[in-house]
């Protein structure tokens, strides 16, 4: 199996937000040229970690080379992640240092549960049948939770179901820790330990790491290997739960910076701690990946 390089993300850049704080006095020129040397070691440090740009197993999933057992020992693995994900949500929401990060944290956790994000330039477009509510080829990609419907085929975990469905899987296989691989479940306890940290440096870090991981272009290989399985030998797989998630966290990216400035120059911030949060979630990311690569190579999957 071979690496490819995934196109590095942009270098981290100091926003307009930042510069009009300094313009107005809020900020001084030393805090945003020491906050712009922080940005250029989270760029060392973070957005050019290998797994982010060299992801060898959604590169060959990319090709649509995944035979029917391979592809579902995939979505079995990356359904105990998906299902597990929210005990660490949950935890984030639990340990959030704020109000305003524990309502970010909400607005995660209800959405994968379910809660319909509230978009009011896209209401005309919402489907007036209840039973369509859920479908993810329709729901928005944007707005807030607050106010919105919660649907139960709008969780996440049915949405993967449906993609399960088409392979002969069943719910219960799916989901539990005793489906996981122990790279999968390591990755799922890292995600729990770091993600839903009770030290919000720990837990920023790794919040930070985990969004520029899933904007970095895994999704859209892993729908692309699927669109031509789908094509070439399984027109009855239900692919949008990988297409919504492509879609949203395009979006997502944009929102991390963002949120890193708000916690940077808050008393109290740890450079150090916020990168080590960062580092040990991507290095539970790569476990994860090149796990399901070697059971790929090995011809474990199945």
């Amino acid at each position: 199996m071979t690496y490819t390089l995934i196109k590095p993300p942009d270098p981290l850049r100091v926003s307009s937000r930042i510069l009009a704080q300094q313009r107005r006095g809020e900020l001084t020129s030393a805090q945003v040229a020491d906050f712009q040397s922080f940005l250029a070691e989270v760029d060392r440090q973070l957005l050019r970690h290998r797994i982010i740009l060299h992801n060898a197993y959604t590169h060959w999933f990319s090709q649509g080379l995944a035979t029917d057992a391979e592809l579902r020992y995939f979505i079995r693995q990356f359904s105990v992640f998906s299902n597990q994900f929210l005990i660490a949500a949950l935890q984030k929401v639990i340990n959030a240092p704020s109000l305003e990060q524990s309502r970010a944290s909400r607005e995660i956790l209800l959405n994968e549960l379910g809660v319909i994000y509230r978009s009011e330039r896209l209401a005309a477009q919402t489907p007036t049948d209840p039973d369509r509510e859920g479908d993810p080829a329709l729901v928005s990609t944007e707005g807030t939770v607050d106010g919105g419907i919660c649907r139960f085929r709008a969780a996440h975990f049915e949405w993967l179901l449906g993609v399960a469905a088409g392979l002969g899987l069943t719910f219960a296989e799916l989901g539990k820790r005793q489906h996981g691989s122990p790279t999968t479940l390591h990755f799922c306890n890292e995600l729990i330990r770091l993600y839903g940290s009770d030290d919000p440096q720990i837990a920023e870090g790794a919040s930070f790491a985990v969004e520029n991981w899933a904007a970095a272009g895994f999704w859209q290989e892993l729908e692309d290997g699927l669109t031509k399985i789908k094509q070439q030998r399984h027109p009855q797989l239900k692919l949008a739960f990988f297409t919504w998630h492509n879609r949203v966290e395009a979006q997502h990216a944009g929102h991390t910076l963002e949120e890193l400035e708000a916690v940077y120059f808050q008393p109290g911030f740890e450079r150090d701690r916020f990168l080590q949060g960062g580092q040990e979630i991507l290095a539970a990311v790569a476990v994860f990946w090149d796990g399901l690569a070697a059971a790929q190579q090995h011809g474990v999957a199945g």
